[in-house]
């Protein structure tokens, strides 16, 4: 009995230390939202919207349908958060023609489901929380960015939210063919949001209270775009309280004619290793004279037994819930290796392909180079040999000037000829005098 105890001792201090799955805050788990016992429904979630409702499949829910505009849906938890530490991850997937738009909103805030309905932070009004949106803004190709809100400001009469944001990044969602996965994680003070395994960012300055309630709401335009959820899931590194009061409850419905000794070994415990640290010391059989004595004794160490078993089972299943989640992560993640190094081989090929481009490109400036030497020695050479013959025929074409100066002589000597002749005769005819 003490060999078996100290087993189960060590086994659960080691399950303490993993990370809890919170049932009643999460949904597709294992990729099961809808349950075939009701289906349409997300247990221990409300699902709205306006002018029609989302289509909640058995894998998926479908907040705004592709070419039904105008759309606002929501779904909010019907329980609280009852952590300081916690991690949420929320699996979306958004698709929609070239210039469709929406936004899709993840809150984390006070009565949610009253106060803010099925409004995105544009519309939303006051509230108190924690809202992450993710949508176009400022016409990029897609934004996530964080607002809070203690209750003061009216959102919807905000002339400028966008300088409320305290924190944002770049998201590329939109038609990607898988769904995208936002890490939520507040712990020790610290706030961080990662994006498909990267940081988007984070802030030590943030603390969000206790009590508030998850939920997820989507508005469209008249051209939309279709938003899915995949999965809501909250983890804790605490067991739920909730689990110990059931358990309680169960050991008080088995054993309600022993309420002494439920008194002494209560059913349930916050921690599983609470359930060890109650164990009754071996005690010898002389000790037990009656056997109501020893009925009692034997009735303990069962219950004992029972409780630190249920409480074994009930850290395993939930490891094992943990396991599986960060399982399909790991096979997220391979997939996403995967496309990234087929790209990648995409990227080699292109880059042989600019080598060799530029190989050729390379030999026809070469080729082209010497052409043009060549024509310009030939060209140089045919110019020359124009000018030559150029000069030679002009030389050959044009009259002597010895004829021409012999002309113009000649001519001059007979105009003076003339000239003189004139005189000789005028001055030897007879002069005439009045």
């Amino acid at each position: 009995m003490r060999t078996a105890a100290v087993i189960l001792a060590a086994l659960a201090a080691g399950l303490g230390q993993a990370q809890y799955l919170i049932n009643e805050l999460s949904f597709g788990i294992n990729s099961k939202i809808s349950h075939d016992e009701s289906p349409g429904t997300i247990p221990h979630y409300h699902v709205n919207g306006q002018p029609n409702r989302p289509d909640v499949l058995s894998n998926r829910v479908i907040l705004t349908p592709m070419g039904i505009g105008n759309q606002r849906a929501s779904i909010w938890g019907e329980r609280t958060l009852q952590r300081s530490d916690w991690v949420a991850d929320i699996d979306f997937r958004a698709n929609g023609p070239e210039r469709a738009s929406g936004n899709l909103n993840i809150w984390l805030a006070k009565d949610g489901r009253t106060t803010i309905q099925e409004n995105s932070v544009y519309t939303v009004g006051r509230f108190e929380g924690l809202v992450l949106v993710i949508d176009q803004y400022g016409g990029s190709g897609g934004m996530l960015r964080g607002f809070l809100n203690d209750g003061s400001k009216d959102y919807a009469h905000q002339g400028n939210i966008d300088a409320l944001a305290f924190g944002h990044c770049q998201l590329t969602y939109r038609n990607l063919g898988r769904p995208s996965q936002i890490k939520i994680h507040h712990a020790n003070g610290n706030f961080k949001v990662d994006i498909d395994g990267r940081k988007c960012f984070e802030s030590d300055k943030i603390v969000i209270p206790q009590g508030y309630t998850f939920g997820v709401t989507a508005a469209t335009p008249e051209n939309p775009d279709s938003f899915e959820i995949f999965k809501l899931t909250v983890m804790s590194e605490t067991v739920d309280p909730r689990h110990s009061q059931q358990q309680q409850g169960q050991g008080n419905n088995i054993n309600n004619n022993q309420n002494s000794n439920q008194q002494a070994m209560p059913g349930g415990y916050e921690n599983p290793a609470d359930a060890f640290k109650k164990i009754f010391p071996d005690e010898s059989a002389d000790t037990f004279q009656t056997s109501a004595q020893q009925f009692a004794d034997l009735h303990n160490r069962l219950q004992s037994t029972y409780h630190q078993l249920a409480a074994v089972y009930r850290s395993v299943t939930e490891h094992h819930a943990v396991d599986e989640q960060r399982h399909r992560e790991v096979q997220d993640m391979v997939r996403n290796i995967r496309a990234d190094l087929q790209r990648l081989d995409k990227v080699d090929s292109l880059q042989r392909t600019v080598e060799a481009l530029q190989r050729d490109v390379s030999g026809l400036r070469d080729a082209l180079d010497r052409r043009i030497s060549s024509h310009e020695t030939s060209f140089r050479g045919a110019l020359t040999d124009h000018h030559r013959l150029l000069s030679e025929r002009m030389a050959d074409s044009i009259p002597g000037h010895g004829k021409l100066i012999f002309i113009i002589v000649g001519t001059q000597i007979i105009f003076a000829g003339i000239y003189i002749l004139y005189k000789r005769r005028k001055m030897a005819g007879p002069k005439k005098y009045l």
